[in-house]
């Protein structure tokens, strides 16, 4: 890894300067584990750089990890910044300057383009006239769902100055009694470890294999857990009669709460333990003062085509529904055009092996 503003500073220490990057990320208020070096420790086909910006006291008020895909056989490089920048988002300044640092990483991987997808809502007016002023485009309607990175739309409920009781009565009154149902029926939340992996695994392939999406190995959810640390990863199982019939393998990160990963078996789906799930999680991240539970995505690419049994779901637990900004600069348009043809394909492929590895 290298820091762009302390290259040519031979004496730094590169560990406290790590240590520096990821205390500032995880305590501002726009901190993003996707902006953390523990998920860029977990993308292992990426390079990853960073850029910052500090105040007249050196103290750095302005982030963005820089995720680099090199693309050997178009000679050229995308470089991505997923939830970046960490910032105020009206320092004009700040943003103008890690803008600049970016495109010199760019400029660097002979990157064809510079893309990421802020944590601010697209209806931002204000700091969509920042990023144009900058010279950036903004997507504003997404048409195909490979063309998404993380999660465009997202449900994400505000915790912040509530009470658990306060929460619980916010929720739709289907999903209260749900909640409520799943306790009367007897079933019980256990909190799983490491070694518990392969049990969330065989629940997440019986899901993957009812709704029809890919479930990664066992591996990778194992070195994920590893790389994000037993600290920021909550991992919770539904029980009942001594079987676990539904699990949610949660993340930690600053103030916020997300809802990774969730799969139930086929059977005793009548006893809602999904809904008394989501509720442990919201629970968890009160405790740990967080202001945010991201329930994320809704399986949409807009309003109008979304998955509506997930939908509902989500919705059921009264969050705001939340559309984030994404923008780009182009620099090389015919490797973008290229690139554009050839990545659905490219993802298939990668499904198609991923497929095949399980099955050997």
């Amino acid at each position: 890894m290298k820091i762009e503003n302390d290259l040519n500073d031979m004496n730094t220490n590169y560990e406290n300067l790590e240590k520096e990057y990821e205390n500032f990320v995880e305590n501002h208020s726009k901190g993003h584990f996707a902006q953390s070096l523990r998920w860029a420790k977990t993308k292992e086909e990426w390079d990853h750089e960073i850029v910052m910006v500090r105040d007249d006291d050196g103290k750095i008020k302005g982030s963005m990890l820089l995720l680099i895909r090199k693309i050997p056989a178009l000679h050229s490089a995308l470089v991505y910044s997923p939830r970046g920048p960490v910032c105020n988002i009206e320092d004009k300044e700040t943003f103008q300057k890690l803008t600049k640092q970016a495109e010199e990483v760019a400029k660097k991987y002979k990157a064809f383009m510079l893309r990421m997808d802020p944590d601010i809502a697209n209806s931002d007016m204000q700091f969509r006239d920042i990023v144009k002023e900058n010279g950036y485009k903004i997507v504003d309607k997404v048409k195909d769902l490979n063309d998404i990175i993380h999660p465009k739309i997202v449900f994400r409920l505000n915790l912040k100055e509530k009470t658990e009781d306060e929460l619980f009565a916010s929720f739709h009154q289907k999903t209260r009694y749900n909640i409520r149902l799943a306790g009367k029926k007897n079933v019980t939340v256990r909190e799983g470890k490491r070694e518990d992996i392969a049990e969330f695994q065989k629940i997440m392939e019986v899901t993957g294999s009812r709704d029809k999406f890919p479930i990664p190995d066992t591996k990778y959810f194992e070195e994920l857990y590893d790389i994000m640390g037993e600290d920021h990863v909550k991992i919770l199982f539904a029980d009942y009669e001594g079987q676990a019939i539904a699990t949610t393998y949660n993340f930690l990160y600053g103030n916020k709460v997300w809802y990774m990963f969730g799969g139930s078996l086929n059977e005793k789906r009548n006893l809602m333990p999904t809904y008394l799930l989501q509720w442990e999680g919201i629970k968890w991240a009160k405790e740990n003062g967080c202001d945010i539970y991201d329930f994320r995505g809704i399986c949409a690419v807009d309003l109008e085509h979304r998955n509506e049994g997930l939908y509902r779901f989500k919705k059921g637990f009264n969050p705001d529904l939340i559309e984030f900004m994404e923008i780009y600069k182009v620099y090389n348009p015919f490797v973008y055009f290229v690139f554009k043809k050839l990545f659905p394909f490219y993802r298939k492929i990668r499904v198609m092996l991923m497929k095949k590895r399980k099955e050997k």
